[in-house]
């Protein structure tokens, strides 16, 4: 018999912002599985920080394991792996099953839950770029502000749309098929309500820095030259 961890084994059982943080997390960069050694769940990142803040969330003793992959290039996957038969439960009961990836769809999740969810989906599997390009004197300007969410079930972004449909005023009505996924995808506006919205009463320890900063970098470029993007 391995070792037991200890992990907190009740961390599903209650909807909390960090609970819906991490199970957003788990929908875009996390998977479950049993053998016959017992059941588990993975969770990967190529931001340490992020997996060991989600570890301590869990309470979790497990080991963080630095790996690299072919399709990651150059770049180090850390895993955290937890062997345990109540959170693998929990799982099932949000919707997380075995090899989800092409088939999952979007959970039923309390209202006031819904941004730190789609909070962790983003920082799992969303990504935000700004496009800029030279002007009229070769200085760059701002031209917009887009946010991806990228996911292999094309019912899961379709629940997505609609839950954010639900609550915000946006334009987007399609999920588009991308290169072996599919993705929603947001223009400008759209964007600037999705910050809005998936930050709104996040503590600063919920989201990952990184993409954070990249909404406040549009914030600060669009603000001095007063330009209408």
């Amino acid at each position: 018999m391995g070792i037991k961890y200890k992990v907190n084994e009740k961390f599903f059982y209650k909807w909390s912002p960090k609970m819906a943080y991490v199970l957003g997390y788990i929908y875009a960069d996390g998977s479950i599985h049993e053998s016959n050694r017992g059941s588990y769940l993975s969770i990967s990142s190529i931001d340490e920080k992020t997996i060991k803040k989600i570890r301590s969330w869990l309470s979790s003793g497990h080991k963080i394991y630095k790996m690299k992959f072919a399709w990651q290039k150059r770049r180090n996957q850390y895993v955290l792996r937890i062997g345990d038969r109540e959170i693998y439960n929990s799982l099932l009961h949000h919707g997380i099953f075995p090899n989800k990836s092409l088939t999952v769809i979007f959970p039923k999740v309390p209202k006031k839950y819904l941004n730190p969810f789609i909070l962790g989906y983003f920082d799992g599997d969303g990504c935000i770029y700004l496009y800029r390009s030279p002007g009229k004197t070769q200085k760059l300007i701002l031209r917009k502000l887009s946010v991806i969410f990228t996911s292999g079930s094309k019912k899961f972004l379709e629940g997505l749309l609609k839950a954010l449909r639900n609550n915000l005023q946006i334009k987007q009505t399609k999920v588009y098929l991308s290169h072996r996924s599919f993705q929603l995808r947001f223009a400008t506006a759209d964007s600037v309500k999705l910050f809005k919205f998936m930050y709104q009463d996040s503590s600063r320890d919920l989201f990952l820095r990184r993409k954070y900063d990249i909404f406040q970098k549009y914030f600060m470029l669009k603000r001095p030259s007063g330009e209408v993007v």
